[in-house]
């Protein structure tokens, strides 16, 4: 279980983060926001990548405070950037080894790079090169490195981006499997992808947690503030839209089938 009290985060005088406070347990938990809404720097700091500026951190129950702190917590989370860095040359099992090997040491990695490309159903492709892989078989690739030493927390940013519909709904059932027993943090853009598997949302607007609660909370509110300007947003859009301030032209909605809110 992850807690956060009042967290904030500065990059120079720019306050990205502005007093967010959560607490998060097993399930899959939704981070919505607009482009730099925090999302991004809300994971870093919870991943143990960032030190916050201010504010409290703890995981079940032990405060994340010092250097030390942070690189235990890390040990602990399988972490996917949105933009990973990677080697063209290096073939799938190549690339999920060497951060099963900084993870685990060699005894059992292995096996445990067999079930994480497994899982991500890359198995036909373990000795094809990143270069050679299409966008979304290199996002699989990528979350196959976060998952290979089963994490006790896995965080994800924008998971779903460069997968096509089939493989974003194995996406979800992955992770739907994985959050039975651990906390799964996802930032997307993708409103819908949320409603199959999400247990909790969390709406970020300008470094601010403006609203936490379930899709169907998100659902009903769309539906009570629904107007206009929304056009042909779902229900759940409608509510993200109306928390955060949001509007999209009257008629919008061509194009706009894969449940994506865009600004």
């Amino acid at each position: 279980m992850i807690t956060a009290e009042e967290l904030t985060f500065r990059y120079g005088q720019h306050e990205a983060l502005r007093g967010v406070s959560g607490t998060w347990g097993a399930g899959v938990v939704g981070a919505l926001g607009a482009n730099g809404a925090g999302k991004t720097t809300l994971l870093r700091v919870l991943a143990g990548i960032a030190a916050p500026s201010g504010g409290r951190l703890t995981v079940d129950g032990v405060s994340v405070t010092s250097r030390a702190d942070r690189s235990r917590l890390r040990a602990q989370v399988g972490f996917l950037p949105q933009a990973p860095r990677w080697l063209p040359e290096l073939t799938v099992a190549e690339f999920v080894t060497y951060f099963g090997r900084l993870r685990m040491g060699r005894q059992g990695v292995d096996a445990a790079v067999c079930r994480a490309v497994e899982a991500v159903g890359l198995e036909e492709s373990r000795d094809v090169q990143l270069g050679h892989l299409s966008g979304g078989q290199r996002q699989r690739a990528f979350i196959a490195q976060a998952i290979v030493h089963s994490p006790r927390i896995l965080i994800l940013d924008e998971p779903s981006a460069g997968l096509d519909p089939r493989q974003r709904i194995r996406l979800r059932g992955l992770l739907a499997t994985l959050a039975a027993d651990r906390l799964v943090l996802i930032s997307t853009h993708l409103v819908e992808d949320l409603q199959q598997f999400a247990s909790h949302i969390l709406v970020l607007n300008e470094g601010r947690a403006l609203w936490q609660g379930s899709f169907a909370d998100l659902q009903a509110r769309g539906k009570r503030d629904r107007s206009e300007e929304y056009g042909l947003a779902s229900d759940a859009e409608a509510g993200f839209l109306s928390l955060i301030g949001g509007a999209v032209p009257l008629g919008a909605g061509a194009g706009e089938a894969d449940g994506a809110v865009r600004f």
